[in-house]
């Protein structure tokens, strides 16, 4: 596969991906086009492109956490419907939406990139270690403070309770 073939056929899962894990439209815009273009220069080399170029992003995405003052730009539900499928709901799922984000940007760095690895992106255990470089067991425990960390945090009713109710 070509590079362009690449581009063309999996950019919007990256940058839905880079979205997701920085909540930021804007910097997962810049992550991703940085990203391939450190890619396009050794494409020949690149045995699994899919996982290199994801792996990628992930550390691009933690060495910018690393580097730069924490801030925090809120997501633009236009951008955010631009990159997914429409809701049934569009309120709730806004709701919904805010919600999750907000409980996943209080989350450190490497669970948050394993959480949303895990159930952003359905990846296995030692696909996650993988792309973090650790181990299995670490990756678990990893995911299992987030999850903790996230149930202890105060939901709002929308994830409780749901909307309608």
């Amino acid at each position: 596969m070509s590079f362009e073939e690449f581009v063309a056929e999996r950019l919007d899962g990256l940058l839905r991906y880079a979205t997701v894990l920085t909540n930021d439209p804007h910097l997962a815009q810049d992550i991703v086009q940085d990203v391939l273009l450190r890619a396009q220069q050794r494409w020949d080399g690149i045995d699994a492109p899919p996982s290199y170029v994801r792996r990628m992003i992930t550390n691009e995405y933690l060495s910018w956490r690393r580097r730069a003052v924490r801030r925090m730009v809120p997501s633009s539900h236009d951008v955010l419907d631009a990159l997914g499928p429409p809701e049934a709901d569009p309120a709730t799922a806004y709701d919904e939406r805010d919600a999750m984000l907000g409980l996943l940007a209080t989350l450190p760095r490497k669970q948050r990139a394993a959480i949303v690895l895990r159930y952003y992106e359905n990846y296995s255990d030692a696909e996650i270690a993988a792309v973090l470089r650790c181990g299995a067991s670490t990756v678990r425990s990893q995911i299992s403070r987030a999850l903790a960390t996230l149930r202890q945090a105060p939901h709002p009713a929308v994830l409780t309770t749901g909307a309608g109710e």
